[in-house]
């Protein structure tokens, strides 16, 4: 297997990031298999969604709902509604696998491979691809 640990920033607001760009460099002529998309983070995760057409919004919003930023979390150092970050990666997991064609993603036409982020307080992230042929 071979891995490759990448750095983003995503800053001091909630945000969905899309990785496929960096994804698809990674299986870049590799041939048949299965990328593996991991954030080593208690309170991230990693979606397969669309971008671009408000999706990405509406899944923050959807995430809003679910888990609000309040003081009902007992989880309670950092910003307001902390807590509910280290709750997230229950809903949108750590990791995402996707299928690796002739050194292609097998992704559907709309699929977009996305860090998902709500941590405010840590802007710093690293995601692990890995590839096993």
């Amino acid at each position: 297997m071979d891995s490759e640990t990448r750095s983003y920033r995503t800053g001091s607001e909630e945000v969905v990031l899309d990785l496929t760009d960096d994804c698809a460099e990674f299986v870049s002529g590799r041939g048949d298999g299965q990328l593996f998309v991991f954030v080593p983070h208690a309170t991230a995760g990693i979606a397969i969604i669309e971008t671009g057409a408000g999706s990405d919004d509406d899944l923050l919003a959807a995430l809003g709902d679910l888990l609000p930023a309040d003081d009902r979390w007992r989880h309670r150092h950092g910003t307001r509604g902390h807590g509910r970050s280290h709750v997230m990666p229950a809903i949108v997991p750590p990791s995402a696998t996707v299928p690796v064609l002739g050194g292609r993603l097998a992704l559907g036409t709309w699929q977009s491979v996305c860090l998902v982020d709500l941590n405010v307080d840590n802007p710093d992230r690293e995601v692990r691809f890995s590839f096993l042929g």
